[in-house]
């Protein structure tokens, strides 16, 4: 693997900078995202989601799926923008 490609992808997740967005995107707090993500039965601290927003947490396939689903957007959607680097 070259090196720019693996500073690409380092880090602990792909959809670090995609939940952001959205989250951003509907005016949503951590706070909110968590009590969202609980009516579905994932339990994720508001301290959580900002790791995983700052790519210092992993996401599970699971919870991937809550934030598609909190966010109105599918799972294509927040991995889209990983797809596109490996097509480079």
């Amino acid at each position: 693997m070259n090196s720019s490609r693996k500073t690409e992808l380092e880090g602990k997740n792909i959809v670090a900078d995609s939940i952001r967005y959205y989250r951003e995107k509907n005016n949503m707090s951590y706070q909110k995202v968590s009590d969202l993500l609980m009516l579905y039965g994932i339990d994720i601290h508001k301290q959580a989601i900002y790791k995983i927003e700052k790519n210092n947490r992993t996401v599970a396939d699971f919870e991937l799926c809550g934030f598609a689903k909190i966010f109105g957007v599918s799972v294509n959607d927040l991995t889209d923008s990983y797809f596109k680097k490996l097509n480079k």
